[in-house]
């Protein structure tokens, strides 16, 4: 079979497709891609091709649904920089395996992502020159994947979470981190600070409740005795004042 087949070179596709969630488009790339080996039949499963670079660069694509790459089982190169993908479904890089060496998602319009969306996956990863929010979540996906050390440089915060000692929009995010920066520290503290709010503000509730309670009885005791107060003293009658006389002599 003729191996250069293998790496195949799409710019101007229409993806109207992948961004309606339909993986229609892709599984035709994998058929054009199998049917390139002599040995290898369009209607065979993808699990059958060893070897393979797909490259979508250029191609507008918006977002990455989750069955995207079902029939990519055993990609080795997936290049998808310079396109428009703003959000990655959980599942579409899992569908990805172990045989991947090389994902190239830079150049695009990411701003979140997390580990859960990019799975296990240790193939060396681009993701420079997106418009990237520094948070915690971040800062955990640049602790578990790999990154290209020549690209990492690239990966810029355009905004950050607020209060993370200073702005840091538009440096590295590597070296935001180098200079002891840990956005998921700041998101406990945040988070810590909101609950002792939270109870602080409970607290008082219950002790104003309290306070306007007990002043509320004292005030109802006052006003009852001083009701008590008020009645007329009860006259003796003059049978009553008779019978007492008796009693003395």
């Amino acid at each position: 079979p003729d191996e250069s087949c293998l790496r195949i070179y799409i710019r101007q596709l229409n993806m109207c497709c992948l961004n309606n969630s339909s993986p229609i488009c892709l599984i035709q790339f994998t058929k054009i891609v199998m049917s390139c080996s002599q040995h290898i039949e369009e209607s065979q499963s993808s699990a059958t091709w060893k070897e393979g670079t797909l490259t979508l660069n250029r191609n507008n694509i918006r977002s990455l649904p989750e069955s995207a790459f079902v029939e990519l089982a055993h990609l080795r190169d997936l290049y998808l920089a310079h396109n428009r993908i703003d959000s990655l479904s959980s599942g579409a890089l899992r569908r990805l395996g172990p045989e991947l060496r090389l994902l190239d998602l830079s150049h695009n319009q990411l701003r979140q992502a997390s580990r859960d969306e990019f799975g296990g996956t240790r193939a060396k990863t681009r993701l420079y020159h997106n418009p990237w929010h520094c948070d915690c979540t971040l800062q955990e996906l640049m602790e578990a994947l790999n990154l290209e050390a020549e690209t990492v440089n690239g990966i810029v915060c355009e905004s950050s979470e607020p209060g993370v000692m200073g702005e840091h929009a538009g440096q590295p995010l590597d070296r935001i981190l180098d200079s002891g920066v840990n956005f998921c520290s700041l998101q406990r503290k945040t988070t810590d600070v909101a609950m002792l709010v939270t109870m602080f503000v409970w607290f008082f509730m219950v002790i104003v409740y309290v306070v306007y309670y007990v002043r509320q009885n004292q005030a109802e005791a006052r006003r009852h005795l001083e009701y008590l107060k008020s009645l007329p003293s009860p006259r003796k009658t003059p049978t009553e004042t008779d019978t007492l006389s008796t009693v003395v002599y």
